[in-house]
């Protein structure tokens, strides 16, 4: 009978449907009559509608309240996991309506209003005073309402044109996803990660290109128990350190991108991120990807760090780490001539099969002998996995043209090394 009823809410045009449920409702009798001259739909209480609807699109649930019965079940139904996106003002209006008649909704996304069309939302507090006044006469369109939709699982707020501080937007106690990127030069909203106690059950974080972001990451501490994906990248003004998230048991994937975040990578023990199977972090920790060491001799125990890290984390994508020699320190050469590319200045991680290394190598792949941090696998040469690894091997070892050097030569050992080749 559910299966049925759905199909025909889904499926008759409203005419139709307004003059089945008047025949239904004239045909019951005055004493409640029996199951014959009881109509399904009457029989069915507005728990059942709401449980009926949740199967449904936001649409079609809004277009079948055709009754107050159905209009009670819509504001108690949970709306599945649609994502509804508000682009213009017709998207924004069918919003509006939908905070009284369909509050239930989970996921909401704010994005662009469309270029030159002089809208925006109201601005927050502390807005940019010049964008304020440029945008003074502007259509302006109420961002609060969002707040009539208690039950949200998944806020994406994309370029929205916002100018200003808007608090209320981290207060969803069931949130689980938010997302956040203000590229746009007509989205200015200021945000702070401090706001983020007021959204404990997240699960994930994705912060993208928020100039007016501040706050340290210690801030993500009243979600260590929840949290599992924390991407905030180009951020410039979000500081801290990320070893204070090393002790969160859920965190899989971190990517703390071109923010101000600073560390020391050799700190991660062996009980750190745990779970972790995605990390980035910004050259301001030492020993990151793309970090510049002062100091050749610096290198090795960045390396073997990372090579530990690797080691007790199989899972964890750090394979394209590497690291260069800063064209301040007293080790740096520019070789034989300014254009020569190589210079065997930038340090990687190599693998042969399970086999982990590191060597020194330029930017056109001339490079040093390997340093392997693994022992030779004891392999069958008949096993499939020897053959792969011995193929990776010689590949690693072609590519070698400083023979004997595992570290850098000299600018003078360089120099004669190339004069001789």
């Amino acid at each position: 009978m559910i299966l049925r009823l759905e199909s025909n809410l889904h499926s008759m045009p409203h005419s139709k449907k307004k003059q089945r449920l008047h025949k239904d409702a004239a045909v019951a009798t005055d004493d409640g009559g029996g199951d014959n001259s009881t109509s399904a739909i009457d029989r069915l209480g507005t728990d059942m509608f709401a449980h009926i609807f949740g199967f449904l699109p936001s649409k079609d649930i809004m277009r079948a309240r055709l009754n107050n019965k159905m209009r009670l079940a819509a504001k108690k139904t949970i709306v599945p996991d649609a994502d509804f996106r508000v682009y213009n003002e017709a998207k924004y209006n069918c919003m509006a309506a939908m905070t009284s008649a369909l509050p239930g909704l989970q996921h909401i996304s704010l994005r662009s209003l469309g270029c030159f069309r002089h809208i925006k939302y109201n601005d927050g507090e502390d807005p940019d005073v010049q964008e304020a006044v440029r945008t003074a006469n502007w259509a302006t369109l109420d961002i609060e309402i969002i707040l009539s939709f208690r039950r949200l699982h998944s806020l994406e707020i994309w370029n929205a044109p916002m100018n200003g501080s808007y608090s209320f937007l981290f207060n969803y106690p069931l949130l689980k996803i938010l997302r956040i990127r203000a590229l746009d030069y007509l989205s200015k909203p200021k945000w702070d990660l401090g706001m983020l106690s007021g959204v404990p059950l997240l699960k994930e974080l994705h912060l993208h290109d928020n100039e007016f972001l501040n706050g340290n990451i210690n801030s993500l501490r009243v979600l260590k128990g929840t949290i599992e994906k924390v991407y905030i990248s180009n951020c410039r003004r979000v500081q801290g350190n990320f070893m204070d998230l090393a002790d969160f048991p859920r965190l899989k994937e971190l990517d703390l991108g071109l923010t101000d975040v600073t560390g020391d990578i050799r700190q991660v023990g062996e009980q750190d991120f745990l779970a972790l199977e995605t990390l980035i972090l910004p050259n301001g920790v030492y020993g990151a990807q793309g970090y510049e060491f002062q100091n050749i001799s610096d290198a090795a125990d960045v390396a073997k760090a990372v090579y530990s890290i690797k080691k007790q984390r199989p899972a964890l994508l750090i394979r394209d780490w590497y690291a260069y020699l800063s064209k301040n320190s007293v080790d740096w050469y520019e070789g034989v001539d300014s254009d020569d590319e190589r210079t065997p200045l930038f340090i990687c991680l190599v693998e042969a099969g399970s086999r982990l290394g590191y060597r020194w190598e330029s930017e056109s792949g001339h490079s040093c002998e390997v340093i392997w941090l693994d022992p030779d696998p004891e392999l069958e040469r008949e096993s499939s996995d020897s053959e792969e690894y011995i193929e990776q091997l010689h590949h690693i070892e072609s590519r070698v043209f400083f023979r004997g050097f595992f570290q850098p030569p000299t600018e003078e050992e360089y120099n004669l090394q190339c004069k001789t080749r």
